[in-house]
Parts: structure tokens; sequence; C-alpha cells
């Protein structure tokens, strides 16, 4: 399995959504969209209500978040 490569397709701009990554530049985040199927919403609903985005912007956003978690640390208290 090959994960997309999402370098150009999720972005963050220091004055847009307050530095958030974003899809292409627009104004929805990465956690716009996992909170769109965290709440149930399926890939065919999110691309229906949101018409602009694509199949591979949906699957940007999960690699992108894969490889914020493999990078991310946990410190114990």
């Amino acid at each position: 399995m090959t994960a997309i490569d999402y370098h150009n397709i999720i972005t963050i701009e220091q004055g847009k959504r307050s530095g958030k990554p974003c899809i292409r530049g627009l104004r929805i985040t990465v956690d716009d969209i996992l909170d769109c199927f965290a709440s149930g919403m399926s890939e065919q609903e999110i691309l229906e209500d949101y018409d602009y985005l694509t199949q591979d912007d949906i699957r940007a956003c999960f690699a992108y978040a894969a490889d914020r978690e493999r990078h991310s640390r946990v410190i114990s208290r």
C-alpha cells in the first residue's frame, strides 16, 4: 500500500485558519475533515458536502495525520 504524497495538497499559511494545515490553500482544515469522519460521515457524504474536494484531498488528510502521529512523542508523567 502506497501512501499519497500530501505535501502538494496540505498547505500551512500563517494567516489562514491560524496556521492550521489546510487543503490546497482553501479554508478547510485537516481537522475539519477528520472531525467529519469522527462524527460518522462517509467519504461520499463529505465529497457531496464539500464539492470542491477530491478523494485525493481526503486521502492527503489521512496521510498527513498518520505522518504527524508517527512523529509525535508521548511524555508520561
